[in-house]
């Protein structure tokens, strides 16, 4: 593996191209199973026909871009399983890319290190089965990382490069949010690591704090001073945002009126995400996500002459390894001072955190799929840290044994046929996971 990643090192588009096939095809194969509507696809689809149609508001709890993309398969496959869920595959394919890009730009190049998180990213049970279900959040994570992705492309380059990659990453946060809310505290946190990466520059450089605010002369994001960086953050994922509400204006009935309308529709969604709702059979707490305590069953049924079931579970190897990865970031800052597996140290633990804010009143384990992609890029890294120039091939065994897994829990995770009703207690390794 070693010497064909070396081979093909100068030519990362082509790796990207492999790979994207891979992840489509893994993600799209017998996507029809489930033949019927499972667990929350029951809100999105309706309300992905009823744009369509622009027959009136429908799940007015979430903002609309998520059920316009599964609307559009819908437009191009029709009203069936294969509609509902080709554009999630697709989101599926462009999050294993983003992994892929994120590490290629953080590690300047390091081939090893991107293909070992985008092949986690496929392993990821999460992002597998999000990827073949009609739901919302495999959007988030797509545009979320993505809008990564151009904001850490900005930071080194011409001035202009820095301009256009910048105002392109924030229209992407911008659409994230437009999915689900859920990424709004991704974009003040980005804002917030600008001024700090301004800051420590100028510390570094012995120059004034004034210049860090406010010159446009600096040696991360050249030719964006703080303040215009962080106005054009704000503005642009905000008129993205409001853009993608434009179908509302034309429902044929409870049509938005103008800009009043509009922000009505924010105050409905902030009071569906706010209100009380009664105790539900899969939620489960923040804290116990990353130990995977309560997952949810997707689907338990007979289907297609089979019984069949669809588990939302992450892949052991990789959640409760990557809970080790992130202790071990943290220590490594602390002996080395290494501040790329700290900075994703702490994207991980700042994206369960917001969890422990956010007023909502019930928890799911799908709630965890940002922090799950997060993981994917936390190992590769710290791997990279300890086996620096060292060779000893630790990600190709940890990734074997993540494929293991995989194969193992690919049954409950694709729909597969089963044997009866009770073959599911094959895979329920705690009494919980029932």
């Amino acid at each position: 593996m070693r010497l064909r990643l070396s081979a093909l090192a100068a030519r990362p588009w082509l790796v990207a191209l492999f790979i994207g096939l891979a992840a489509q095809l893994l993600f799209s194969l017998h996507i029809d199973q489930p033949g019927q509507i499972m667990f929350d696809e029951v809100h999105y689809v309706p309300a992905a026909k009823s744009l369509i149609e622009l027959s009136g508001p429908r799940n007015t709890e979430h903002p609309l871009l998520g059920k316009e993309l599964i609307g559009a398969g819908m437009d191009l496959l029709g009203d069936n399983p294969f509609g509902w869920r080709l554009m999630p595959t697709i989101a599926g394919t462009a999050t294993v890319l983003g992994i892929f890009a994120f590490l290629w730009i953080l590690m300047r190049g390091r081939m090893r290190v991107a293909v070992t998180g985008a092949v986690l990213a496929m392993l990821n049970q999460s992002l597998f089965v999000q990827a073949r279900t009609a739901m919302l959040d495999v959007f988030l994570g797509a545009f979320l990382l993505w809008g990564m992705v151009l904001l850490l492309w900005a930071m080194r380059g011409t001035p202009w490069q820095a301009r256009w990659r910048w105002c392109a990453g924030a229209a992407l946060l911008g659409l994230a949010t437009a999915v689900k809310w859920a990424a709004a505290p991704y974009i003040a946190a980005f804002g917030l690591a600008l001024i700090v990466v301004r800051l420590r520059d100028a510390r570094g450089t012995r120059r004034p704090i004034a210049t860090a605010l406010f010159s446009g002369d600096q040696p991360h994001w050249p030719g964006l001073s703080t303040l215009a960086a962080l106005a054009l953050l704000g503005a642009i994922s905000i008129l993205v945002y409001f853009a993608t509400f434009a179908p509302t204006f034309f429902y044929l009935t409870g049509a938005t009126d103008g800009l009043r309308g509009l922000l009505h529709l924010q105050r409905e969604m902030y009071a569906a995400q706010t209100q009380v709702l009664p105790h539900h059979t899969y939620q489960s707490d923040w804290w116990s996500w990353p130990l995977m305590l309560r997952p949810i069953w997707f689907f338990y049924e007979w289907d297609h002459g089979a019984q069949r079931g669809v588990l939302l579970l992450g892949n052991p190897v990789i959640m409760w390894g990557g809970l080790i990865a992130v202790l071990a970031s943290y220590i490594l800052w602390f002996r080395t001072r290494a501040w790329r597996p700290l900075a994703l140290a702490l994207l991980w633990t700042f994206s369960v955190a917001i969890y422990a804010i956010i007023p909502k009143s019930l928890g799911f384990y799908y709630y965890y799929h940002l922090s799950a992609i997060f993981l994917c890029l936390v190992l590769p890294v710290t791997f990279h840290q300890f086996d620096r120039l060292r060779a000893k091939g630790w990600e190709e065994w940890y990734l074997a044994l993540a494929l293991v897994c995989f194969g193992y829990f690919y049954p409950i995770l694709s729909a597969a046929p089963l044997n009866d009703t009770l073959s599911y207690t094959y895979w329920m390794w705690f009494p919980s996971w029932r």
